[in-house]
């Protein structure tokens, strides 16, 4: 498949030009909308809608958006555990024959126990997974059956479940997940289609990669790779660098995540953010240009890892990423409508003619 860029868009405009997180706030539906088609101007194949215990209605959200473009799928963020899986699998279907197939799903099962409870959830994060495991086997398995079926599992119990809506998109919509605990690790092997990790050095990227392609395919599976990715692009390097301490001087106040914020500490919060935290602990510079000095300013709050440089030099280190066999990049800026604008012109072009050309030379 083509190398996908993915995108994000919030609810309401951004309150500064360093914005870290933008899925909180009030909604305000012309933004959505004009945000949106800001990303499908730009080349985007698709755009993550976000969740929070607090946060606007995700699938809501993207069908609005949905309907004021043309071409842009969307990257809806899901917990399982407060919809029936037989009733989620018909909203899904549901939403695919809409839009034209233009939905995909990012499975999450809270970033912390604090937050998830924000929702009625007190779960224990490890007994999340294993029932998020269960529930999208139960997703799927209603997707692809014709006739009513019976199931009883650790979680979840039906008997003469049917769906008379099935996905426009064969087999099923893309479902994608993150994480860096066993629980995640194993769920995501088991059941789900991209791995979404965040940017880290190459080494690194390189043994992840191999080490859960082997995860998955002990089920059966193959799976691709999704990189989340922050770059800071100017004209010339030293540009790029002097803008990207901008940022970082910018980063004193609120950053956008309530609940993480409200503890009072800027420390990760989940595996993955530790995992980050360590890299940016070690130094703030891997690779050249993989810059982790927000990663270390914030706790690793969300997305942080930066490439600093002109967008020749961030376009190809992304493609030294694509070669190590990440399919698909997530990629936004800290002034979030500037930066889709500036990617769409300076970078996705070059990251698209590139990843061609590799594919090309593979053939």
């Amino acid at each position: 498949m083509p190398v996908r860029i993915v995108g994000m868009i919030g609810v309401s405009p951004p309150q500064s030009d360093t914005s870290l997180v933008i899925i909180e706030g009030a909604i305000t539906p012309d933004f959505i909308a004009d945000f949106a088609r800001a990303h499908e101007a730009a080349g985007y194949d698709m755009a993550l809608v976000g969740y929070s215990s607090s946060s606007a209605e995700g699938f809501l959200v993207a069908l609005h958006a949905a309907q004021r473009t043309e071409r842009l799928s969307f990257l809806i963020a899901h917990r399982p555990g407060f919809v029936s899986p037989t009733l989620f699998a018909r909203k899904v279907a549901t939403f695919d024959h809409l839009t034209g197939g233009r939905v995909a799903l990012h499975i999450i099962t809270g970033k912390t126990d604090a937050e998830q409870e924000g929702d009625g959830d007190f779960t224990p994060k490890d007994e999340r997974y294993r029932r998020a495991r269960e529930y999208l086997h139960l997703v799927k398995r209603t997707w692809t059956t014709q006739e009513p079926f019976d199931f009883a599992g650790d979680f979840y119990r039906v008997r003469g479940a049917s769906s008379d809506v099935h996905p426009l998109q064969q087999p099923h919509p893309t479902i994608m997940f993150g994480g860096a605990s066993e629980g995640a690790l194993e769920m995501g092997a088991a059941e789900c289609d991209v791995f979404a990790i965040y940017a880290e050095p190459r080494a690194t990227t390189a043994e992840r990669i191999a080490a859960f392609r082997a995860r998955a395919a002990a089920h059966g599976r193959t799976v691709g790779f999704n990189m989340s990715v922050r770059p800071i692009i100017a004209p010339t390097e030293g540009e790029a660098w002097d803008k990207a301490q901008r940022i970082l001087a910018g980063m004193g106040g609120k950053l956008g995540w309530a609940r993480q914020e409200s503890e009072g500490v800027r420390a990760p919060v989940d595996n993955a953010g530790r995992r980050q935290f360590a890299f940016a602990q070690e130094k703030d510079i891997h690779d050249e240009r993989l810059w982790m000095g927000i990663t270390r300013a914030t706790g690793a709050l969300g997305n942080t890892s930066c490439l600093v440089g002109t967008p020749e030099q961030v376009a190809d280190a992304i493609l030294a990423y694509y070669r190590l066999g990440i399919g698909s990049f997530l990629m936004r800026g800290f002034d979030p409508v500037a930066d889709t604008t500036e990617f769409g012109r300076e970078l996705i072009p070059r990251i698209k003619a590139g990843a061609a050309a590799i594919d090309a030379e593979t053939a």
